[in-house]
């Protein structure tokens, strides 16, 4: 049988040209599904899309003059149109006939609207590829008929799976290249249901398609007779959409804004993330656990009594209770849960590699907290579902870890909510998104341990001392002479009848830090430890000198934060590497040299000076008696 073409005869609907405010009125209530076009390279992910936008008639005459212009220019069709053109905008993706980035699209077909998202299939693009999938209520996961299952189709069905997306199309590609043949069609889903089974995918519907040729992409094809399941579109039209699941939850609404245009009015404006919700319903507010009653529910078309999940709103309170951007309003019986340390999958998706200790921003719907991540238990091999030991994670790596924040996070699992148990990481000084994440549970073990409050309060200390606790921290290359400086210091202060205490790096690595090495991530663990320990001398109202390298701008800035404004002193000694190096007292410099002393600072490891230290001085031109003169009457006076 020869195969039949399915390629329509193009036309947009009339209606937009006619009228278009009848149109978009038309269109307006419809449903929304976003999903995504994943697999590995060459699959046919844009070509699809491309067909897709092109037989819901979302192009216009001029765009489809220039897909035809451009398919003969730098299509791989031959004469015929390169639908993956329509979504390849970047011109390297041209060049190169594959997808880089992630590229958004929407259409909509008679009964429902669609944001559609095409990934990329190459490995080193994988993190593109949870960006994409990060807001999908479906998947569409492409196979080449010819390849069968590959590494990458592998890799995005896990990732799909841990990101939490319900609904899986496994749509066989390219049927055309190998005759419609049912054998191998059945071959190549045999072979997926087995892998999807072993990571936790229960069910998927499976059809042969054609993203080129048009084949059972909108309506059954002829050129299958033995498939009898429904066509692309019209799956995707009556899949049920996440947000009617959303909607049978308890309530949940993150604050965005807190909305005040005048004293008589004081609503919290946010996305419903879960539930419904109707004035006079008891609602809680979290942390703080305080509750109160919804008095009104305000939308820009006015007042409401009823919203629900999907729904941006603005929610009055019948008390006047503390409540602001990052908390999270719910329903007063089923509150979601608030902790400090938790379990977590993270996908790594920077350049660098992860840095256990370091200090990074995690950011779960509105909130906004500071977290380490500790050693990850393992990563996950997603070819072989293998748990692989670990001291990092790198680029694309998918690993378990426990973090711990700074202040307690409002949070749900991310089985139950994507919203309330989704985060990312930030770098604090970059600002550039390292990490994705997903909270599987809070960690129990710290929930008996507490402040215990003292009557002998941190300023009665200073009192006693008379004067105002600080932490003076010299940074600074090895060799700079940061603890000569700092002992200088220590010597005029204890003149002036000042309490002291000065912790030197050398002196600290042989007692508290004697298990750590020169490694970044036991750099970072190094000034943590002494963070902590300033910070409880400082609250005993000393003046803390400490002289450490401490290389990292991250690490300094945390322990800034530990303390109290105005508390934390840097102090950059300023010596060039050459100098540094030049004078090298303990013959480090050499052996770094000679490879005989990794990861050594200003050799093999990098020192990040300050950018605006609070004092600086400069051991070229100061003798070190000078600097510490110098940062004295800096200092001054210390009452």
């Amino acid at each position: 049988m020869e195969p039949v073409d399915q390629t329509p005869v193009y036309q947009t609907e009339a209606l937009i040209a006619e009228d278009i405010l009848a149109y978009l009125d038309k269109h307006q209530h419809k449903t929304m599904l976003r999903f995504i076009t994943c697999g590995s390279v060459d699959d046919g992910k844009s070509t699809l899309i491309g067909r897709l936008l092109y037989d819901s008639k979302m192009i216009f005459e001029d765009q489809l003059a220039a897909l035809e212009a451009d398919s003969k220019r730098v299509g791989t069709q031959g004469a015929e149109i390169d639908f993956a053109l329509l979504v390849d905008g970047l011109a390297a993706e041209r060049e190169q006939g594959i997808t880089i980035d992630v590229a958004y699209r929407f259409f909509s077909t008679e009964k429902r609207k669609f944001i559609v998202a095409d990934t990329p299939g190459h490995e080193q693009y994988t993190r593109n590829m949870v960006t994409g999938a990060s807001t999908a209520d479906l998947a569409v996961i492409l196979i080449d008929a010819r390849k069968g299952v590959l590494t990458q189709t592998r890799r995005h069905s896990y990732l799909a799976h841990l990101i939490g997306i319900r609904h899986i199309v496994l749509a066989v590609n390219k049927m055309d290249l190998v005759d419609y043949s049912q054998a191998r069609f059945d071959e190549i889903v045999a072979e997926y249901r087995e892998f999807a089974a072993s990571i936790g995918i229960a069910e998927f519907v499976a059809m042969p398609i054609s993203g080129f040729k048009g084949d059972n992409i909108t309506a059954p094809s002829p050129n299958t007779p033995w498939y009898s399941g429904p066509s692309l579109v019209e799956h995707l039209e009556t899949v049920e959409v996440d947000t009617a699941t959303d909607q049978a939850r308890p309530f949940r609404m993150p604050v965005q804004w807190v909305n005040r245009p005048n004293l008589d009015f004081r609503g919290f404006s946010g996305l419903i993330a879960g539930g419904t919700v109707e004035p006079g319903d008891a609602v809680r507010v979290l942390p703080s656990g305080k509750t109160s009653t919804v008095s009104r529910i305000v939308t820009l078309d006015g007042d409401v009594e009823l919203a629900v999940a999907g729904q941006s709103v603005t929610i009055c309170l019948a008390d006047e209770i503390d409540c602001s951007r990052g908390d999270v309003i719910a329903t007063a019986d089923q509150p979601p849960q608030a902790a400090d340390q938790f379990e977590a999958t993270i996908v790594w998706m920077d350049d660098d590699a992860m840095l256990v200790g370091r200090s990074y921003w995690l950011k779960l719907g509105t909130q906004i907290v500071s977290v380490t991540v500790q050693q990850p238990k393992y990563t996950v091999n997603v070819n072989t579902l293998e748990h692989l030991a670990c001291k990092t994670l790198e680029l694309n790596a998918i690993g378990v870890a426990e973090i711990a924040t700074d202040k307690p996070l409002v949070f749900e699992p991310y089985a139950d909510s994507r919203t309330l148990g989704g985060f990312i990481l930030i770098d604090k000084i970059t600002n550039r998104t390292v990490g994705a994440g997903m909270l599987h549970f809070a960690l129990r073990r710290a929930q008996n341990v507490h402040w215990q409050a003292t009557d002998i309060t941190r300023e009665v200390h200073a009192s006693l001392k008379n004067q105002k606790p600080k932490v003076l921290w010299f940074t600074g290359l090895s060799g700079s002479g940061k603890s000569t400086i700092a002992n200088e210091v220590e010597k005029r202060l204890n003149l002036m009848n000042r309490h002291t205490f000065l912790l030197d790096g050398d002196n600290v690595r042989h007692s508290l830090n004697r298990d750590l090495g020169f490694t970044e991530a036991d750099r970072i663990e190094n000034i943590r430890r002494v963070g902590e320990v300033a910070k409880l001398m400082a609250d005993a109202g000393l003046i803390v000198l400490t002289a450490f390298i401490s290389p990292f701008r991250a690490e300094r800035e945390m322990v800034r934060k530990m303390l109290p404004e105005g508390e934390f002193v840097e102090i950059f000694v300023d010596t060039p590497l050459e100098v540094a190096e030049a004078r090298d007292v303990k013959g480090l410099y050499k052996k770094a040299r000679s490879g005989a002393l990794k990861n050594f600072t200003g050799i093999d490891s990098p020192y990040e000076p300050p950018e605006d230290p609070d004092i600086r001085v400069n051991t070229v031109e100061m003798t070190p008696e000078e600097a510490a003169e110098h940062i004295v009457r800096q200092l001054m006076p210390l009452k």
